[in-house]
């Protein structure tokens, strides 16, 4: 495969189409049994996992993913409920106002269109807290449509198949769109189980370290390995930390108002963490996210409205 001369080459890869079978082929053998694959999860199951998944590996998502759906099956079962609902049910997946962002989509779903999600990707862009990435997944893996899905695991596969570097930028740029829409089969079908193929690719063979190009069916074909694997040239890749950050205290805190049944008090919050500098910031910023509510009388309690 010809490697494009940089990240933002405007030509596509010649080669396009010679990825699309073995990647196919690669997923249809060793695609993981997931959830919200299956049938039976249908549009709204697609859509609750694509929230759940960002930035939350797999593993910690299954249970909690099965709880929700149990729960609520449908967008109006959750629209039905108080919003510090869904924030409790979230329990530790971490980014919790992702969990009033789903609600929030839910009630538009429940209030425009009938309480099914929507299939038109226009539809799914204008809800509430549904960006480009998830309104394309959903409208791919939920209706089988022609729509470039650029997670981090996408995005990575075609920085290094494509392009000839190890990662891609921090951020998405219009070059990578362009190249992801490019190397999209022109079949709706085909289209949509080449989004899930590369995005499985990147989770399980080109992974972000120590990738397993043995394993990889388009190893022949990577730019990347066949220069030589260049070392990655752009800024430093920044890991997250999360011991004593805001991060912290806010899981800590929202820990005691998910456990309790009526609101608390001031004392049981301030007992979670010592520095009150730092408890005081995370409790106004969990405040000003509309994840926690404080009453008149002083306590606190998850969302209601």
């Amino acid at each position: 495969m010809t490697a494009m001369t940089s990240p933002s080459a405007q030509t596509p890869p010649v080669a396009a189409p010679s990825l699309h079978t073995p990647v196919i082929g690669w997923f249809e053998q060793h695609a993981r049994d997931l959830p919200w694959r299956r049938p039976e999860a249908g549009a709204w199951g697609v859509m609750v996992s694509e929230f759940m998944l960002q930035q939350t590996p797999v593993n910690r998502v299954l249970p909690v993913y099965e709880q929700w759906l149990a729960r609520w099956p449908r967008p109006a079962d959750l629209a039905a409920e108080a919003p510090g609902e869904a924030v409790r049910a979230w329990g530790r997946l971490g980014y919790p106002r992702r969990a009033l962002r789903l609600h929030g989509a839910a009630q538009a779903i429940t209030e425009r269109h009938g309480g099914d999600v929507p299939s038109e990707h226009a539809q799914l862009l204008a809800l509430p807290g549904i960006g480009e990435y998830t309104a394309a997944a959903v409208a791919s893996f939920a209706y089988g449509q022609r729509h470039a899905v650029l997670d981090t695991n996408v995005r990575r596969v075609f920085a290094r198949a494509a392009t000839g570097v190890q990662y891609p930028p921090n951020a998405t740029t219009a070059a990578e769109r362009k190249l992801a829409r490019a190397l999209l089969p022109e079949e709706d079908e085909r289209a949509a189980k080449w989004a899930a193929a590369t995005m499985e690719l990147g989770a399980l063979v080109c992974t972000a370290r120590n990738e397993d190009c043995d394993r990889c069916p388009i190893a022949a074909r990577c730019s990347w390995r066949l220069a030589g694997k260049p070392a990655h040239q752009g800024p430093p890749r920044k890991g997250q930390t999360y011991a004593g950050t805001d991060r912290q205290v806010r899981g800590r805190l929202l820990a005691v108002l998910r456990d309790a049944v009526a609101p608390v008090p001031q004392a049981a919050l301030d007992a979670v963490w010592e520095e009150p500098v730092q408890r005081a910031r995370a409790l106004d910023g969990l405040v000003a996210d509309g994840l926690v509510e404080p009453l008149a009388d002083g306590r606190y309690r998850l969302p209601m409205s």
